[in-house]
């Protein structure tokens, strides 16, 4: 007779969530922020068909990062509930938080009940209609689910991401600024990103019921290349500061050397 290994409940669980998060850790990252005029998404992604952020809606956007074929499946399923509750009640009541309920529910059945969890990391934005704010729900593998003010950060090395673009975040900041920010903090220290190796969205109101758009080609080359905002001009100025400073003091050190 064969005897069955035990393993405790909390091991099971900490062992699937170790093996999604390497999985998830392992691709490009992705970022998106709230801006005045809406929602910009950003993700390192230089495929032209393998898409990571995609519409859902008429006001809501779907992002994933981790195993391609398993969060497009989502974003699938997806889209079909939002076709049908939207056929079936008004289009009105289609909104991310159900959204983002609904899959965070089939993320924690998979997770909890599955022998392998899901190895996707996934975001649900929705532009606000005045006076409600838009929203960001980001749901991890596990089926949590946390609602974003400001921005949120997918994949990758999120930690580092998320650290430059808290320090560069500005309430209410135009897309193009958001979008530099955004690039930037992907990229990180010693590295460019060009408009090729990106996919960038929105989720504006400008663009009528069906608020998404694809930013692509030389609208994001023109976008990329703006006037630097308040913000880097204030560091630029403060390094400049900073280097001229230091050159003062260098020179007065030399001239109080004694002559030999």
């Amino acid at each position: 007779m064969s005897m069955q290994f035990y393993a405790p409940p909390e091991q099971v669980m900490k062992d699937r969530a170790d093996y999604a998060r390497k999985g998830i850790a392992r691709g490009r990252a992705l970022v998106a922020t709230i801006t005045a005029s809406g929602v910009v998404l950003v993700a390192e992604n230089p495929s032209r068909t393998l898409h990571k952020i995609s519409e859902i809606y008429d006001r809501i956007a779907f992002a994933g990062v981790g195993r391609y074929s398993e969060y497009d499946q989502l974003r699938v399923a997806g889209v079909r509930h939002a076709d049908t509750k939207g056929f079936a009640y008004a289009r009105e009541d289609v909104d991310a938080r159900s959204l983002a309920n609904v899959y965070a529910q089939y993320l924690n059945q998979v997770f909890t009940h599955e022998l392998k969890p899901l190895e996707v990391e996934i975001l649900v934005a929705e532009l606000g209609e005045p006076p409600a704010p838009s929203q960001l729900f980001q749901i991890l593998y596990d089926g949590t689910v946390m609602d974003k003010d400001r921005f949120a950060v997918l994949g990758g090395d999120a930690d580092r991401i998320a650290e430059q673009l808290e320090r560069r975040y500005e309430p209410g900041w135009d897309l193009a600024v958001a979008t530099r920010a955004c690039v930037e903090a992907l990229a990180g220290e010693g590295r460019t990103l060009e408009p090729s190796d990106l996919e960038v969205a929105v989720l504006a109101a400008r663009n009528g019921r069906r608020a998404f758009a694809r930013i692509e080609d030389d609208a994001l080359a023109a976008l990329l290349d703006g006037p630097p905002s308040h913000s880097e001009e204030a560091h630029s100025e403060d390094h400049s500061e900073g280097a001229q400073s230091e050159g003062a003091q260098s020179e007065g050190a030399q001239a109080e050397e004694p002559e030999t």
